[in-house]
């Protein structure tokens, strides 16, 4: 592991938990239409995630220890904000939004039911959102 990874950590999330989410790579804005349509019928949770940013880095790796067996269903998607920003201001737009970072959004019905950002993120109940 190279000195950056250890400082920031790599670009994408470690799955360190047994019940961390099954992090889906948000890669294309084509999957925000995915995104919007599976929220029809369940909670889909967006994490913005910067790999450069220290802060960003701590609350990913607790976000994902919040994560149960009863979570394991959840569509989780992951942006990596360094390489995807047009993306996150794409999420901005259409989910009206204002950019943060990091930042979750939980997406039902096609809009964005509740967003945290920093270390309110660690405050979610994801239970909530099943």
């Amino acid at each position: 592991m190279s000195l950056y990874d250890q400082l920031f950590g790599n670009a994408a999330p470690h799955k360190d938990t047994k019940n961390s989410p099954n992090w889906i790579p948000l890669t294309t804005e084509n999957q925000l239409e995915e995104i919007k349509n599976s929220s029809k019928n369940k909670s889909v949770v967006i994490f913005k995630h910067s790999t450069s940013c220290g802060i960003s880095n701590m609350v990913i790796k607790r976000f994902e220890k919040l994560f149960t067996e009863e979570h394991q269903s959840m569509e989780v998607y992951y942006l990596d904000l360094l390489n995807y920003r047009s993306i996150s201001n794409e999420i901005s737009r259409i989910f009206e939004v204002v950019h943060e970072s990091p930042q979750v959004l939980v997406i039902k019905n096609e809009v964005s039911v509740f967003d945290a950002s920093h270390y309110d993120i660690l405050e979610i109940n994801l239970s909530r959102f099943l």
